[in-house]
């Protein structure tokens, strides 16, 4: 009997597209960290709240590749990545969760921190528009949104 959970290739259903990476081999043992994706996941948001962001991006890109559905895993990665100053990764993970959910208030304010850094003032002041409107309350989103407004109205 073959065992088909560690072969890439095979698909329990027919009609669902492979995996990313599915065809890709494995990575060496010596380059993966230890334990399973739950805590790559608790071990990067801990170096994240700690202030180690380039540490965090590094276990929660393993857990990323891993998981690659997990909107959780998505949402630390893209922290990190922005507070590890890369602002291209984090507004693509960030994208990426708007992407699957709109109306996630906190993606789109990433979204719209991560355009404001990479110079794209436009999609920025789009993405802080809507965060804000989602959550009036939360006063640093309508700060944010100031800030890039004045920042666009300033490169005109």
């Amino acid at each position: 009997m073959t065992d088909d959970r560690y072969d890439p290739h095979a698909r329990w259903d027919d009609d669902a597209p492979p995996r990313p990476f599915a065809d890709a081999p494995p990575p060496p043992e010596d380059v993966l960290p230890r334990g399973e994706v739950y805590d790559w996941y608790v071990r990067g948001a801990d170096l994240l709240e700690s202030g180690n962001p380039a540490a965090a991006v590094q276990l929660l890109t393993h857990a990323a590749s891993a998981e690659p559905e997990s909107r959780s895993v998505r949402e630390a990665l893209a922290r990190a990545q922005f507070d590890a100053g890369q602002y291209l990764q984090a507004r693509e993970s960030f994208a990426w969760i708007v992407s699957v959910n709109p109306a996630d208030d906190y993606a789109q304010f990433g979204l719209g921190l991560a355009e404001t850094k990479v110079g794209d003032l436009q999609a920025a002041v789009e993405h802080l528009a809507l965060a804000a409107a989602m959550r009036p309350d939360l006063s640093h989103y309508a700060m944010a949104l100031r800030g890039a407004r004045a920042a666009l109205t300033a490169s005109r």
